[in-house]
């Protein structure tokens, strides 16, 4: 549940953040009130058009800032889900120590995978390398305690 609730802490964090460069950029560039016009088409044709008060489309400088934005607001949420999948589940501290396992040369006796372990051994994180049959999640798996099973492997070679 910590894990989870740590997500959605760094979201609302980076929502707060995107929020307040709104506002900055809404200040900045403040949006035009909306106006119409007549033309005239000719001897008694007159037509009216209306000129949006929304500036996305109409003004080149602001619809390359608002471009700009929405691709910050997307780097910044896959920076928040990136780094939340290679934290611990348990204490939440990051994943260290990648090991690498199987061989790119010989795939069948074993794909590549790096392996992560948390520095307080809650469990190992095992990310394939290698997706030939798709997308595959990283497999989280949790320890009891491994300094139980240290100090047991210790204890009975004595």
């Amino acid at each position: 549940m910590k894990y989870w609730s740590y997500l959605a802490a760094k979201l609302a964090a980076v929502g707060g953040i995107l929020y307040g460069l709104w506002r900055i950029i809404l200040y900045a560039i403040p949006i035009p009130e909306p106006f119409s016009f007549a033309a005239a088409l000719g001897p008694g044709h007159r037509e009216r058009y209306y000129v949006p008060s929304d500036p996305f489309g109409h003004d080149l400088g602001y619809t390359f800032l608002m471009m700009f934005y929405y691709l910050l607001a997307v780097g910044l949420i896959w920076v928040a889900i990136w780094d939340q999948r290679y934290r611990c589940r348990t204490c939440l501290r990051r994943l260290r120590m990648p090991v690498s396992l199987g061989s790119w040369t010989h795939i069948l006796l074993g794909r590549p995978q790096t392996e992560y372990i948390c520095p307080y051994g809650h469990g190992t994180l095992k990310v394939e390398e290698l997706q030939i049959t798709g997308h595959q999640e990283p497999d989280w798996q949790p320890h009891e305690d491994i300094w139980k099973e240290l100090y047991a492997l210790h204890d009975s070679k004595r």
